[in-house]
């Protein structure tokens, strides 16, 4: 009795220290995974210019409410996402007082769906349009983590609390270097309102855009707020060439460049024997642009042969148009094979709409990834897991040692059976 007493003891002993040793770890994993969490700040106005009924036959904010909802159904869970409202409580005419009204209507952090819904269901159009106190608390909201940070500002006119300038506003927030970017979207064409969204978005890095669907402001919200959970990565600006020769050499890396109207841009990477070349394009649309374009993206030998391409293609319902391939270089048994170059061109078909400026030339991102072809297995293998080995390798020794334990205490207690 008392060798069965210190057994189950000792086993209980065991799984313990098993236990431990894997919670352990697993407490820290989650706390960095909190640290790192992406999180996003959704600001909406809710002033009483959303009253109108001018997006697809129904008012502003109705149009905003149905996008929200889509959105946060389709929102990552590793977002943490909060949402602000800007002219939501005061309906007075006391500039003062309506220059103070933005409130978080729902906090930054785990989404729970049903209780940011409830709370978007409660707004009524109401009064001012204080962007720049808005964006200020906003940021503020954001305070504190090392993951991306991202403000979506949804507002359908100008700011009515100068003269703190929602322009400067940003402008600050971007020079505190916390890496925070924002976004900008316009619900009815005002050349004075896109004037100043599009000043808060470029001071920030962001983008603005002008939509007058409710499906559109659903895509774009969607697709902000997904974007916010991509790896951070610093881009790296430069400047593409007019053909092959005198092309930039790039690397694996994020790339920003500018390439005017229906114009081409060239960029040569090297490519050495076994890897493979995965690169992709973004060309967006950042002013008024006529409608059916697309994009093209083509990997070239330096003697003009086309390797691979691949073709986006629009018709005014997105304002940004992306394309990518891959070309795997083969590997040989000759041991002086070198790297081979190919150039990179990209080319747009968007044209000006009437009265729009040319220049600059359309925001470009090109991404370039240099990576062992699929005949490395091992590389295949491991995709995905990262730092996920060290909880796997506890698992499969914590299964191990348990069915080792089992055994020798059921041959153990037929033995004892037997003797009895």
């Amino acid at each position: 009795m008392i060798t069965r007493q210190r057994l189950a003891a000792g086993a209980c002993a065991l799984f313990a220290a098993l236990a431990a040793g894997i919670a352990v770890p697993a407490e820290a994993v989650a706390d960095e995974t909190t640290a790192l969490a992406p999180k996003v700040n959704l600001v909406l106005d809710v002033s009483g210019s959303m009253r109108a009924r001018d997006i697809d036959g129904q008012s502003r904010m109705a149009a905003a409410k149905k996008a929200f909802n889509e959105v946060l159904d389709a929102t990552p869970e590793e977002v943490r996402l909060g949402i602000r409202t800007l002219g939501a409580n005061y309906p007075g005419d006391d500039r003062k007082e309506g220059c103070k009204d933005t409130a978080q209507l729902y906090p930054v952090g785990p989404l729970d769906r049903v209780e940011a819904k409830t709370a978007v269901a409660t707004l009524t159009p109401t009064g001012w349009t204080p962007i720049g106190p808005a964006l200020l608390k906003a940021a503020a909201d954001l305070d504190g983590g090392e993951g991306t940070k991202r403000i979506v500002l949804i507002s359908d006119g100008e700011d009515t609390c100068a003269p703190l300038d929602p322009c400067e506003v940003a402008r600050e927030i971007a020079a505190k270097g916390i890496g925070l970017t924002i976004d900008t979207l316009g619900l009815v064409p005002n050349t004075k309102m896109r004037q100043q969204l599009s000043c808060i978005a470029e001071a920030t890095g962001g983008t603005y855009t002008s939509v007058e669907h409710t499906d559109e402001l659903t895509d774009k919200v969607n697709q902000l707020v997904v974007r916010a959970a991509d790896p951070v990565v610093t881009p790296v600006a430069v400047e593409g060439a007019a053909g092959c020769t005198n092309a930039p050499a790039v690397k694996s890396g994020l790339y920003t460049d500018r390439e005017e109207f229906g114009r081409q841009r060239w960029y040569r990477v090297d490519v050495e024997p076994g890897q493979e070349l995965r690169a992709s394009v973004s060309v967006s649309a950042d002013r008024a642009v006529n409608p059916d374009y697309g994009v093209l993206l083509r990997a070239v030998t330096t003697h003009g042969r086309e390797i691979v391409r691949g073709e986006g293609n629009g018709t005014g319902r997105t304002d940004v148009i992306s394309t990518g391939l891959r070309y795997p270089k083969a590997e040989t048994d000759d041991d002086e094979s070198t790297a081979e170059t190919v150039c990179l061109q990209v080319t747009n078909s968007f044209s000006a709409a009437s009265g729009v400026r040319s220049t600059p030339g359309l925001p470009l991102e090109l991404t370039v990834d240099l990576v062992d072809g699929p005949s490395q297995a091992s590389d295949v293998a491991s995709f995905g897991l990262g730092r996920g080995w060290w909880l796997l390798g506890a698992l499969v020794l914590f299964g191990f040692l348990t069915g080792v334990l089992w055994g020798w205490i059921s041959r153990w207690r037929v033995a004892v059976w037997r003797t009895n």
